[in-house]
């Protein structure tokens, strides 16, 4: 699977995906260049409520970043449970509009912060972005 339907896979997918970009979520190839890391948040008993928006405890099971560099998507980096100690989801997490790489628009929960980006990259020991 090439590094675009995996995103757009995780994004539409049953599992719950928290975005952090560092600019507007846009999949099309002519968007400017991005930066997303994607939180994957587990789905146990406690992960319905208890907490608004219904994100439950908000356990972090997995992490991906993903960039987009010329118009072409790129996996930068990819982490297991055994990895994921310091990724935390961000309190202040909000709906966030997504536009496809088709162009159609959809909703997800995120935040767009080149400042979080960029501290998501070093613990991952990828280069910040340019």
């Amino acid at each position: 699977m090439d590094a675009l339907a995996d995103l757009v896979a995780k994004l539409t997918g049953s599992a719950r995906a928290i975005v952090i970009s560092e600019k507007e979520v846009d999949l099309r190839p002519q968007s400017p260049d991005n930066r997303i890391f994607l939180l994957m948040i587990g789905e146990g008993s406690l992960a319905a409520g208890g907490r608004g928006g219904g994100f439950g405890e908000r356990k972090v099971v997995g992490v991906s970043c993903f960039e987009l560099r010329s118009g072409s998507w790129g996996i930068l980096f990819r982490a297991d449970e055994d990895k994921l100690e310091g990724y935390d989801v961000p309190h202040y997490v909000s709906r966030l509009p997504i536009t496809m790489a088709d162009g159609t628009e959809s909703m997800g929960y995120g935040v767009v912060e080149p400042e979080l980006v960029a501290e998501m990259s070093r613990k991952s020991g990828i280069p910040s972005p340019a």
